[in-house]
């Protein structure tokens, strides 16, 4: 019979996992990396198979007889930021450029990620800021440099910090800053279960760091001030 909704985890509500289960497996860990993507899919696919009997569900009925290979090949594809690289997604578009010294910023892009305590989804908004040091790069490469890292089992504190690394290695501008607002559905559909709350976290580098004027100037433009009203 299946135990009721558990409200917290404490040692006391974490179900037991059988260690020897988990050696018989650990022989399989090596040979993951050799797996092609079919195969992949295949072995995920009986996993799933086996989570759904546990929680209570039949995967041999209509409904769910295809929604294990759906789920593989979906929590593949939120995960493929281990197979990218910074480099990968940049594609050269970083230009030399020394007529522009001032800030750069892109804000409210999209992203979406997974807790990597719970695996459910956190989803919200990026903004990313840099000042450029004779180098600027493609707009859309920000936001595909965020998705990289977004693209990974993560928790929000980390993700901020690796957007503003990867661009700040990238670009080597005099300044970099990151701004990630999401709301956490490991908060709201579970635990706690607020269903308003949003968890904002920033990272920034160079002159961001150093500047509080700078800094207070970019927290102005992601907010939605007049920008007129900042430079006076």
């Amino acid at each position: 019979k299946r135990s009721e909704e558990y409200r917290g985890e404490s040692a006391q509500s974490i179900p037991h996992l059988d260690e020897n289960a988990v050696l018989n497996n650990k022989h399989d860990d090596n040979d993951i990396d050799n797996l092609t993507e079919e195969q992949k899919i295949a072995k995920m696919t009986e996993s799933c198979k086996t989570i759904l009997k546990c929680i209570g569900e039949d995967p041999n009925r209509e409904g769910l007889l295809k929604t294990p290979a759906r789920w593989a090949k979906a929590l593949l594809f939120m995960t493929n930021g281990y197979a990218q690289t910074t480099n990968d997604v940049t594609n050269d578009a970083v230009f030399t450029e020394d007529s522009h010294k001032e800030m750069v910023v892109v804000r409210n892009i999209d992203i979406h990620s997974l807790c990597e305590h719970h695996m459910v989804p956190f989803t919200g908004k990026v903004h990313i800021g840099y000042i450029p040091n004779g180098k600027i790069i493609g707009l859309s490469k920000l936001a595909r440099i965020a998705e990289v890292f977004a693209r990974r089992l993560q928790v929000q504190e980390r993700l901020t910090a690796q957007i503003a690394n990867a661009i700040n290695e990238a670009v080597q501008p005099l300044g970099v800053a990151v701004v990630i607002e999401c709301s956490h559905f490991c908060m709201i559909m579970r635990g706690v279960q607020k269903v308003g709350a949003n968890t904002v976290t920033s990272s920034v580098r160079g002159c961001f760091e150093s500047n509080s004027k700078t800094r207070a100037e970019f927290f102005s433009i992601i907010h939605g001030r007049n920008i007129c009203s900042i430079a006076n």
